[in-house]
């Protein structure tokens, strides 16, 4: 077996310093090329957005090969290859791209109306085959129709000779695209020559770098719109699950963008230096859909609980029957005791007579008094803003009535009947706007169990303090000012703004703007919302930019600022 030679560095560099001009001249230019493919492949990983991704593709196969124009094609779900750029330098022509001139072309069909590959075509065969298709010269080859880059040419006065068309495969070995270059030229004449099988081999190795980076890219926004998808999803499963907290869901995101949008655009004021980045906006939108994710956890007889008296089912109804039953009861009472008074002997006519109005007159007097207490219950179990102590006092009185169920005389409200008859505000006791209010809870520690990646890793603090106040008071860490990103600060507002404006309630009409901004008024004097951001809130008319959007037209009304 024959020995090895190996060479020090100083060896090689008197072995290049004595070798031929034109041997050096090709290993510097093989050099500059690798640190290109180098460099392009580095600039590829890092550009964004596809647009310019694809057409940094094309323009650097084009100075690979010196070539005067060029198409990118992509394939389609349908198995056709569209068209994405197409470049000729001598005809000054740009089209797709960054261009924003759409290609009025057609997609190249891979496969015929009878199902047979199209294999004329010289793209639609690449994409088929995957192999790379060299053509020295159009005009004489063989085997490819060019019968439309003739007619092209006849248009144009232009001669297409030279072809070099490169499939793009991805990871799988799956054909995503093909690259044809068109015309390639000498470097000193600018003659047209055939591509050379060296320049194929760097254009083959550019697109296979190309097909990696568009499937990363492709790769993560599926990933994205597959995360969206899926929060949206647990919006729908809160929307199904509740009627009443969907929309929420839906709306938040809303009034939290155009906030974010208008801070961002804000040139003074305690805001002037915030700055959100594309991902933070992001960021800042998953928050808000996420939000109040926790509710999937709540029953839905709380977050359904439209009047007081609801469970599973309005117990307003087992009361009207009671009254019905009082009714039933004083109308049997009163036909005894005149049953009574007209069998009693003793009694003269007149005076029966005169007993027996007397006990109509009472009578009638406490089925109206029933009735009217039976309307009092009614609306009591509606649920308002604020149940005066009177009003606690006549329940507790109707509650002393006697029945009697199952021959048991009771009274004629249970003890939970009364406690949730007798709810200052809304429909919920204490106990379940706790288990309302444990949402957050449920939803930071859904949040926090999430493996997000570095540039959403912000969402369970966005979305965890929407309810808590500036001053400290309130839920569930007790948050004040200082302790809360801007972004939660505006998700606060954007929380507090849908719920009083919300018109699909169960227990309440949407108010109008001018009541909702009242309140929000009322808030920011309290110290429970951001006063600086409440003033962006006003000062862009965000709240009419929303109304505009999702409010029914009697909620419009002025606001006086």
């Amino acid at each position: 077996m024959a020995k090895k030679t190996t060479y020090s560095s100083t060896q090689v560099a008197k072995y290049l310093a004595d070798a031929p001009k034109a041997v050096k001249s090709y290993i510097t230019d093989l050099e500059q090329q690798i640190r290109n493919l180098s460099n392009i492949g580095l600039a590829l990983s890092k550009e964004k957005d596809m647009n310019k991704l694809l057409e940094m593709i094309l323009v650097e196969a084009k100075r690979i090969a010196n070539s005067d124009g060029g198409t990118l094609y992509m394939m389609t779900d349908d198995q056709r290859l569209r068209f994405e750029i197409m470049m000729t330098d001598s005809l000054n022509f740009h089209m797709g791209g960054t261009s924003g001139e759409d290609i009025p072309f057609y997609p190249v069909k891979l496969y015929t109306e009878e199902g047979d590959p199209n294999k004329s075509m010289i793209a639609a065969y690449v994409g088929l085959t995957g192999d790379t298709v060299n053509i020295e010269d159009a005009y004489t080859a063989k085997g490819f129709d060019f019968s439309g880059t003739k007619m092209f040419d006849e248009k144009t006065g232009y001669r297409s000779q030279s072809f070099l068309t490169v499939p793009l495969k991805n990871h799988e070995d799956e054909i995503i695209g093909v690259l044809q270059l068109l015309n390639a030229q000498d470097a000193k004449s600018k003659n047209i020559i055939p591509f050379a099988s060296e320049v194929q081999e760097m254009v083959e190795a550019l697109a296979s770098q190309a097909a990696v980076a568009i499937t990363n890219k492709n790769l993560i926004k599926d990933l994205e719109k597959l995360f969206e998808s899926f929060i949206k999803l647990i919006a729908s499963a809160i929307d199904a699950k509740s009627p009443y907290t969907g929309g929420h869901c839906a709306r938040v995101p809303e009034i939290t963008m155009m906030l974010a949008e208008a801070v961002q655009d804000t040139k003074d004021g305690p805001f002037a230096e915030v700055a959100f980045s594309d991902k933070e906006m992001y960021e800042l939108k998953i928050a808000a859909w996420l939000h109040d994710c926790g509710k999937v956890a709540t029953p839905e007889f709380v977050v359904d609980k439209s009047t007081k008296l609801e469970t599973i089912y309005d117990r307003v109804n087992e009361v009207e029957t009671r009254f019905g039953i009082l009714r039933r009861d004083e109308e049997i009472k009163r036909l005894k005791k005149e049953l009574k008074i007209e069998r009693d002997a003793s009694l003269p006519a007149d005076e029966k007579t005169a007993k027996i109005s007397d006990l109509k007159k009472t009578y009638r007097k406490t089925i109206r008094q029933l009735k009217a207490d039976e309307e009092f219950v009614k609306e009591s179990n509606v649920g308002g803003e604020f149940m005066s102590g009177d009003k606690k006092a006549r329940v507790y009185d109707i509650a002393q009535y006697k029945w009697k169920p199952n021959g048991k005389m009771e009274n004629f409200l249970s003890d939970d009947e009364v406690y949730n008859l007798t709810i200052p505000r809304g429909t919920l006791t204490p106990e379940e706007r706790k288990v309302i209010n444990d949402h957050i809870v449920v939803t930071i520690n859904m949040l926090e169990e999430l493996p997000y990646p570095k540039h959403l890793r912000n969402v369970p603090e966005f979305a965890g303090g929407h309810h808590e106040k500036l001053d400290g008071t309130g839920y569930p860490k007790g948050l004040t000012k200082d302790e809360m990103s801007v972004q939660a600060r505006i998700m606060a507002i954007a929380d507090i703004f849908e719920a009083l404006t919300a018109r699909d309630r169960p227990y309440k009409k949407g108010k109008t703007l001018s009541q909702a901004m009242r309140i929000l008024g009322f808030m920011k004097n309290d110290a429970h919302i951001d006063v600086d951001l409440f003033d962006i809130f006003v000062k862009e008319k965000i709240y009419m930019k929303y109304a505009e959007c999702f409010l029914d037209p009697e909620q419009i009304d002025d606001v006086q600022i």
